[in-house]
């Protein structure tokens, strides 16, 4: 089991009249120092750049990244540190989920480059066990990070007694409606309908897939946001002061020198 430090939750400036919350939610940013890097460059971390760019023009209260900010976990100290200066100027709290390529194993990407010193950033499994609660948003996100390489079920037992108004679930792997677990061909981290509807979250943000759709059986909503590489878009998830749930997929501001 992997030691790690935890802060307490992080309050979101108060404000002075209710008003709606909004959340970008991206995944599979996957920063690194060889494809991404040669595509844009040299620079490895420009699909999370445009990605808070875009959170950033749309005046999101949070950006969420669900599962695979980072390529793998052998990436160079110096370009950690530089991915922890670009969130630290996201201008908004971050919460992030590791995911399969970047587990938080003992040497993992997170215990490097100081990210999980950064203030306004909140990765679940390291600065916090599996939830951060934004008291001023009345808004709690949860999820499971990955610890390892093996299978495992991001949303197993996912019931999470609501302590907030609106609430997210994070979970990153492979979505099948009714999957059979008697067959165990290679590690899948399965999502199935039936999980994602036992939530009981305003919204379930995944990760994995490239592309960006949307699961599930329509009780719970429930989005894949692809990559911003492939998608060119992100996830805006806008929680109205009416109680209702609004989701958009919005224009990522690509690198025009790509």
């Amino acid at each position: 089991m992997v030691t790690t430090s935890r802060r307490s939750n992080q309050r979101a400036p108060r404000r002075s009249a209710p008003a709606d919350v909004v959340v970008v939610h991206s995944s599979d940013v996957h920063v690194d120092d060889g494809y991404t890097a040669r595509a844009h460059g040299g620079d490895g971390t420009n699909g999370l750049r445009c990605v808070l760019e875009t959170a950033r023009s749309l005046a999101a209260d949070v950006v969420l990244l669900a599962g695979d900010t980072f390529e793998h976990n052998r990436l160079p100290t110096d370009l950690l540190e530089r991915t922890a200066r670009l969130l630290g100027e996201a201008g908004m709290p971050v919460v992030i989920l590791p995911g399969n390529h970047d587990p938080v194993i003992p040497d993992s990407a997170w215990h490097r480059g100081g990210i999980g010193d950064v203030p306004n950033v909140h990765v679940l499994g390291i600065t916090h066990d599996e939830s951060v609660e934004f008291d001023a948003l009345g808004l709690e996100i949860w999820g499971r990070a990955h610890f390892d390489y093996d299978d495992m079920f991001p949303l197993r037992a996912p019931h999470r007694a609501r302590r907030t108004r609106w609430q997210i679930a994070v979970a990153h792997g492979h979505y099948e409606p009714a999957p059979d677990l008697k067959t165990n061909l290679r590690p899948s981290w399965l999502i199935s309908d039936r999980e994602i509807d036992a939530t009981g979250a305003d919204y379930v943000a995944l990760g994995h897939w490239n592309r960006p759709v949307r699961v599930g059986r329509g009780g719970v909503p429930a989005y894949y946001s692809g990559s911003p590489e492939l998608a060119r878009t992100v996830n805006m998830i806008r929680f109205t002061t009416a109680g209702s749930v609004v989701v958009k997929r919005k224009p990522i501001r690509w690198d025009p020198t790509e």
